[in-house]
């Protein structure tokens, strides 16, 4: 259920970034939204690699 509530939230962060970006270092224009996936993609195969 976290997994899903997770990636839900990160998919709105994606989506709030392309209408409106967020003024985040590092997310200051639209084009930006590409961070937040491979920023989500780093940090999940991280969980599945430490993942017992």
């Amino acid at each position: 259920m976290m997994t899903k509530a997770i990636g839900l939230f990160l998919l709105l962060a994606m989506c709030i970034q392309l209408i409106r970006p967020l003024d985040l270092p590092g997310l200051r224009r639209r084009g930006d939204c590409w961070k937040i996936a491979a920023a989500a993609f780093v940090i999940w195969t991280l969980v599945l690699l430490l993942r017992p």
